[in-house]
């Protein structure tokens, strides 16, 4: 009888505890989901600000660069002319 009583009792304590770890796991999920999204956020943002910084040298580069083809190309028109 008191073999029964202890393995009612054990089980139980068994079933009560797997709740509980079931409860910490999601909420150890639910936190690890937001952290991600949070990590994928800074990410996105600090993706996007190198492109627009990249973006904005080439287009620098690019509108010098048209600047000496159009003064190497009016000296080779003046050139032409003479």
């Amino acid at each position: 009888m008191k073999k029964i009583i202890l393995s009612l009792a054990l089980a139980a304590v068994l079933v009560c505890c797997q709740n509980k770890t079931k409860e910490k796991l999601e909420e150890a999920k639910d936190a690890i989901g937001t952290e991600v999204e949070q990590k994928i956020d800074t990410v996105t943002t600090k993706v996007e600000t190198a492109i627009d910084s990249v973006q904005s040298k080439t287009g620098k580069v690019l509108g010098k660069g048209a600047d000496k083809i159009d003064k190497a190309a009016e000296k080779l028109k003046n050139a032409a002319e003479k």
